[in-house]
């Protein structure tokens, strides 16, 4: 299996990710450059990892959700490919449009570096069906803009079509609902702020919860 993980200015949780999918995983894994228009429908998975892009004075991922690459990343979710977005990921793809919302300052106004308590609201999507509803994730975050907001009609939505996918056990950031992560409608676009490539191979190993589902998913698709 094949993933590319995407590399903006800024980013820096790319390794990381890498890392996750070559090492602890069953991935082939490419390097991609943000300015890059490659054919991805050569891959299994997209990841745009976290971290952070140029423009985020502006607004977080604005900037980035123009690069070049996100055309192409667009096109791929389109067809149904999976396309997972961490941290900065998230921002960018919620600035694409790709998942609904928008990430916002901290309520703090402060930067905030911690191991999180998630807790799973549903497996019955591609992202975590190696977990079991309402079990409870341990993974850190590491963001200054990780305020989770929609507005009300948005809202009402993603709890309809199950797309609220994790929630904070405590919400560090104010986030609306305590969404930790959301999906698009088709489930194969998801995206959260909380890093479980930080928690894969050191820390909680909770981070390999996502991984494991993501290879049971694509296995399926294979078989």
């Amino acid at each position: 299996m094949r993933a590319a993980v995407i590399t903006f200015p800024g980013s820096n949780c790319d390794d990381d990710c890498r890392y996750a999918l070559e090492k602890l995983c069953e991935f082939k894994v490419d390097a991609l450059w943000h300015k890059d228009s490659p054919d991805l429908s050569v891959y299994q998975l997209v990841v745009l990892p976290g971290g952070f892009s140029y423009g985020d004075y502006l607004r977080s991922g604005a900037m980035a959700a123009l690069s070049p690459v996100m055309e192409q990343t667009k096109k791929f979710a389109a067809g149904g490919g999976m396309v997972l977005g961490i941290c900065n990921g998230f921002q960018i793809l919620c600035e694409a449009g790709l998942l609904p919302g928008a990430l916002a300052r901290n309520e703090s106004l402060k930067f905030i570096c911690k191991d999180v308590t998630l807790t799973v609201e549903s497996t019955e999507n591609p992202w975590l069906n190696a977990c079991t509803k309402g079990e409870k994730l341990v993974w850190p975050i590491a963001h200054g803009d990780g305020r989770y907001i929609v507005d009300a009609d948005q809202r009402g939505t993603l709890a309809t079509n199950g797309q609220i996918l994790l929630r904070y056990e405590d919400n560090p950031n104010g986030s609306i609902d305590k969404i930790a992560g959301v999906c698009n409608e088709k489930k194969n676009v998801f995206g959260f702020m909380p890093h479980p490539e930080r928690a894969s191979d050191l820390r909680s190993r909770d981070g390999m919860k996502l991984w494991k589902s993501i290879l049971t998913t694509l296995r399926g698709a294979t078989a």
